[in-house]
Order: structure tokens, then sequence, then C-alpha cells
């Protein structure tokens, strides 16, 4: 059966929290990919007496958006914390998508009640920890230094808190994406989530770019296309909203 197939569990954090940590925080980003609104990053915060997660939990790309709804409650009673952090089109336009990604997940770290002695992050990059911690950079007065990282590939098919942790920050973006649409409603981001459509890159070209587009990304109003794969993703339709697959 296909990792997309299987139902996550708890092995890999069960076994993370027996041999390395005390304090396990699971984490995954939405909205790289996108041409608009915010890059979201939930954590997930468990320890060594984590139960069996809420029955559904998977990889939110694998949920329609009411089932996504209708787990966050029960995530955020199962956890032992949770949080969700954002980063602004103009923080990605500056820092960069790492960089943005980076800001978004050490604002979610921040609001946890208590610091994770390991953070299992989805993909096979470390873009959490700033490269300015490693070597001499360490030493620098503005280095600022995180949790030590696992990676692991697919971490959100596989592993029950990442997830959750996918979830929480999928709903969050989207709620966003749903107030926004009622304000700039040319962008058809109630049904695009901001990501790249036909319909949204037709609109920023007769409309113009607003200033919850990431103005880095080459968009079409600017004469180029879209290039949504610099963010290392590729896009698909699902339940009629555009959601990312890739590392």
């Amino acid at each position: 059966m296909s990792p997309a197939g299987r139902a996550p569990s708890l092995r890999v954090e069960r076994a993370l929290l027996r041999e390395e940590c005390t304090l396990l925080a699971a984490v995954d980003e939405v909205g790289r990919g996108a041409l608009a609104g915010p890059a979201s990053v939930g954590v997930v915060l468990v320890d060594a007496r984590v139960r069996t997660a809420p029955a559904g939990v998977r990889d939110s790309k694998l949920l329609t958006p009411a089932a996504r709804e209708a787990l966050v409650p029960r995530i955020r009673r199962w956890a032992l914390a949770s949080a969700v952090g954002h980063a602004s089109p103009q923080e990605v336009d500056h820092l960069g998508i790492l960089g943005a990604l980076r800001s978004a997940a050490r604002r979610a770290l921040a609001a946890l009640p208590a610091e994770p002695d390991l953070v299992l992050l989805d993909g096979n990059h470390d873009w959490l920890t700033d490269p300015a911690s490693d070597g001499l950079l360490a030493f620098c007065d503005d280095a600022v230094v995180t949790p030590p990282v696992r990676t692991r590939i697919k971490a959100d098919l596989s592993c029950s808190s990442v997830a959750a942790a996918s979830v929480l920050a999928k709903v969050e973006r989207d709620a966003i994406m749903l107030d926004l649409a009622a304000r700039f409603p040319q962008y058809g981001w109630d049904v695009n989530k901001g990501y790249s459509t036909p319909e949204h890159v037709a609109a920023i070209a007769r409309a113009g770019a607003s200033e919850h587009h990431r103005l880095s990304w080459r968009l079409p109003a600017f004469g180029a296309a879209p290039r949504a794969e610099a963010a290392g993703v590729d896009a698909v339709v699902d339940d009629g909203l555009m959601t990312e697959v890739g590392p």
C-alpha cells in the first residue's frame, strides 16, 4: 500500500521520545507555493504520554475542508500544546521563502508554553535552523538558536503529529485567505487560496497585483509567468482548492 493509503502513526514520534528527547515539536508548513497570502507553519507538541491521534488525522492535502475543520478542536485537545505561525508576503519577498518559513516557525514555537528539545520536520531539508547558527556565525549576537531538527521525507503522510500540524496550519491559512477574498474578490481567493490557478493568473494580469501578492515571484502583472516551481512544489486542485504537493 502506498504511504498516502496508510493512516499515519506515532511510531516515529515514540521512538524519538524514547531515545532522543522528552518534548517533541512536530512541524509542517502550508502556503509555500502560493502566489498570494502568508506562508504558514503549524506546530504540535507531544511527549511520552501522547495517546493515539484523533481518528481521521491525515496530511491536510488528503482531507476535505469540512474534515479539516472538524479535526481542529480534537487535535488541540489531544496535543500537549499547539500553535500556528505566519509570515507575510512582504517577508517572503524580503527573506525568500525559506527565510519566511523560518520566521513563521519561530513564531509558532515561541507561542508554545514549553520549549521542545527536538523538532520533527517534514521534508528532506532543514529550513528551520538558521544558517547563522552554524560554525563561527553561531557566536554573532543576532544568531537565533533553535532546537535540534530531525527531517523525515513525507512525514506528513507517516507521522500523526506532523499530519496534525499540517491540518492546523491549513485551516488557519485558509481562513485568512477567505477573509482576504471578501476584500479582494477579483482574485478568487475563496476558491484558489492564493495558489496559481489559470483564473488567478488571469486576474493578476487584468487587475494587477495586490499588497497580498508575493511581488518577487515574477507575477503576470510584471510581464512574466508566475514561478511556483521556485518554491520547490507542484500544484494540484483538490476539492476545488489549490493545494501543494512536494517536499
